[in-house]
């Protein structure tokens, strides 16, 4: 085990170099599976190819990988998002010459250029999904470079507001600290983060901001708010200068086009100059429900949603204007409403009016799940569901919207800071014939923040090209 251990060792250490000078050369991220590797030590490359085991008959090692690697190195790639297992794999299965074989698999990105076209964000608001929406943006920069976040914009909160902006970005109860540098210029008003220059812009009105007085274009406006849900009230971003497009971190009402990326952001057109990224709830359970639904078809359902607390509730007894949401919420389960259920039909109008839904908030800061109970219109085995979404998760082009997990030891905080917009839970899985009951996990705070940045990136066309493509979930 020890000299196994030390030639993976070897291999890793030889493998930084090569991802680093890939990424700063040809703008190519690389991956193990899905496992990004940015920023990793050698350790984070052995933990990657480890989890391989779950994708392959064999477990990948670094050895198997680094080859591949090597020949990428001499390629002129474009930008991209390489995952080099799904290559390792491949190439075992059809042999030949490496270099060939990669030029075949990688054409659409071989001599396309590394320089990529950066579009301007916006946070309007900067409360907890603003703050990781941040942290985020900042790490998608250093990526890709295509998204850059430019300015923040708040109400001032007296005289400390900017250094107090800046404690809670760097420092996170429930996710910990920010990875990197903060400083404050406080006569410009700026947060520098990694050396991302972000504008603190104080302002009240969100028709009167002029974002060119900042050198800020065609920018996107991510409004994490919740002040504004309908068209009206968000329309006023429009009127500001140099705004091109709105997105909503909450469900829209009216007929704002509400996106669950993964499931109809193809839908967006240039004429959504609005658009809403949904519920963190509707996030985790759309893209399970499509899977099933194109499987074994869903008669109908309910959907029962065990909600971490939010800022929306009282800290201790108090008014509120929400029924229940007025007491304790770290003392007690709170049953209050969803419209989740009601919601998925906007990304999925084949399930409209066939599922209910309802939501218990509970004393945790982060991590929810939500229970599907589902009647179909195909029976089927607890097993045969599993291996689907292990497949789903694994192999299909929900990759990062579904994960799986099949451990008799996981609680809630061992998903705190998944990237997945849901993750269902193996070992709860119940299917008596065409009764399935599915348990989905979820960050409801950084889960979600990563589907709303994936559709700022898919608006502005810097969404990286995936290779090996992705298979289409409807043909596992």
């Amino acid at each position: 085990m020890a000299q196994d251990w030390n030639e993976k060792l070897e291999s890793a250490q030889k493998m930084l170099p090569l991802i680093g000078k890939l990424h700063r050369t040809n703008n190519v991220v690389t991956s193990v599976f899905g496992r990004l590797l940015i920023d990793v030590t050698d350790i984070d490359i052995i933990k990657a190819h480890r989890y391989s085991r779950l994708a392959t008959d064999k477990e990948l090692s670094p050895q198997d990988t680094l080859p591949v690697l090597e020949a990428l190195s001499d390629l002129e790639l474009g930008t991209a998002s390489i995952d080099l297992g799904r290559l390792a794999v491949k190439y075992a299965e059809v042999g030949g010459d490496l270099t060939e074989f990669l030029k075949n698999e990688l054409a659409e990105v071989i001599g396309t250029g590394a320089d990529v076209e950066s579009r301007d964000v916006v946070l309007y608001g900067f409360g907890r999904i603003g703050r990781l929406l941040a942290r985020i943006l900042i790490s998608r920069e250093a990526a890709y470079g295509s998204v850059k976040l430019r300015a923040v914009v708040v109400r001032k909160n007296g005289d400390k507001d900017l250094q107090k902006r800046a404690s809670l970005l760097r420092r996170d109860s429930v996710h910990g600290a920010f990875n990197g540098t903060i400083t404050v210029d406080e006569e410009n008003n700026v947060i520098w983060a990694n050396g991302t220059k972000i504008q603190v812009i104080y302002s009240n009105d969100p028709a009167s901001v002029d974002y060119t007085e900042y050198g800020i274009n065609d920018a996107i406006v991510v409004d994490n708010t919740g002040r504004w849900r309908d068209r009206e009230g968000l329309s006023q971003h429009l009127q500001s200068k140099g705004v091109s497009r709105v997105i909503l971190t909450a469900p829209g009402k009216g007929d704002l086009k509400n996106v669950v990326y993964g499931i109809n952001h193809t839908d967006i057109t240039d004429e959504d100059a609005i658009i809403t990224a949904a519920s963190c709830t509707t996030n985790a359970i759309t893209p399970v429900l499509k899977v099933i639904n194109d499987h074994y078809g869903v008669k109908y359902g309910h959907v029962e949603t065990v909600h971490s607390f939010t800022n929306d509730q009282n800290l201790i007894d108090n008014f509120h204007k929400g029924e229940r949401r007025g007491r304790a919420a770290g003392l007690n389960m709170v049953l209050t409403e969803t419209g989740a259920a009601k919601a998925v039909s906007k990304a999925l109008p084949e399930l409209e009016g066939k599922l209910t839904g309802n939501a218990i908030r509970v004393p945790t800061p982060d991590v929810s799940m939500a229970v599907l109970n589902l009647t179909l219109e195909k029976e089927t085995t607890r097993d045969e569901i599993n291996k689907l979404m292990d497949q789903v998760a694994l192999h299909s082009n929900l990759r990062q919207q579904i994960a799986y997990i099949h451990s008799p030891e996981v609680v809630s905080t061992d998903f705190v800071g998944t990237t997945h917009a849901g993750i269902v839970d193996g070992l709860a899985t119940i299917a008596n014939g065409n009764h399935l009951v599915l348990y989905v996990w979820y960050d409801n705070e950084f889960g979600y923040s990563n589907q709303v940045v994936r559709i700022v990136e898919e608006v502005t066309g810097a969404r990286p090209k995936v290779l090996p493509a992705r298979i289409d979930q409807r043909e596992l």
